[in-house]
């Protein structure tokens, strides 16, 4: 990739939006008729697909809980998402991402009302633009609220970061790579609950603080993005 030599000039990113600008958003639940629950969002570039299976008896049974369901996340990256095709199975960074997604999405479940069950939560990422994990846990959360699972609160999920000194809102690809910092979160708005809060690079206090209101607000977008979703879906189904 050609370096830019500004990622942002007289206020504005390389890609026209302002520093407090998301990228658009778009998302849609109930996609895929064969799993219990499911969301098809787009932001920016990335495109991606939750699928929820369960809750279900979980086997082998060694694995199961007797006070709560057991929640499995799956984050994936097809090989065609990105430009140079990425190797199929799970890597270390897929895992990682699996792991701390189940973490953001854990807190807004009641687990305890599936004793002995399982759910299942796949993330495909068909189409990569910075920011899939994020993109992956928005959409997750939506696939759950779809699949019917009791939820304290969807969770919604934005980073924020550093770009040419800036505080900015949903890193693009070139501030991503370039830029000096970025901060992922995962937060439940009703709730006023951060479940997931990574930092990559350095942020003054200040600017840490900066970057931290400015992820909130930006989750607080994707959430309204998340309940019409479901508005819709909803919707149709009294229609039918």
């Amino acid at each position: 990739m050609e370096e830019p030599e500004q990622l942002i000039t007289d206020g504005k990113r390389i890609d026209d939006r302002k520093p407090e600008e998301m990228r658009p958003l778009k998302i849609e639940a109930g996609v895929l008729k064969k799993a219990d629950g499911s969301a098809y969002l787009e932001l920016g570039k990335n495109k991606v697909l939750a699928a929820v299976y369960g809750p279900r008896e979980l086997h082998p049974r060694h694995l199961q809980r007797p006070d709560r369901a057991v929640l499995t996340c799956r984050y994936d990256m097809a090989p065609f998402s990105v430009e140079e095709r990425a190797r199929p199975g799970p890597s270390r960074r897929s895992r990682e991402i699996s792991k701390v997604s189940r973490e953001a999405l854990e807190p807004a479940l009641f687990l305890q009302k599936y004793p002995r069950a399982g759910i299942e939560v796949s993330m495909e990422i068909l189409q990569a633009g910075a920011g899939t994990r994020t993109a992956g846990i928005s959409a997750a959360s939506v696939a759950l609220a779809d699949a019917g699972i009791p939820m304290r609160d969807l969770v919604a999920s934005l980073a924020a970061g550093k770009a040419d000194d800036t505080i900015v809102l949903d890193l693009g690809k070139e501030e991503d790579q370039l830029g000096e910092a970025d901060m992922p979160i995962a937060y439940m708005p009703q709730k006023e609950q951060i479940t997931l809060l990574q930092m990559d690079g350095n942020f003054s206090p200040d600017e840490f603080d900066e970057a931290l209101e400015l992820a909130i607000e930006g989750c607080k977008q994707v959430y309204e993005k998340q309940r019409e979703a479901l508005s819709k879906k909803y919707a149709k189904e009294e229609k039918k």
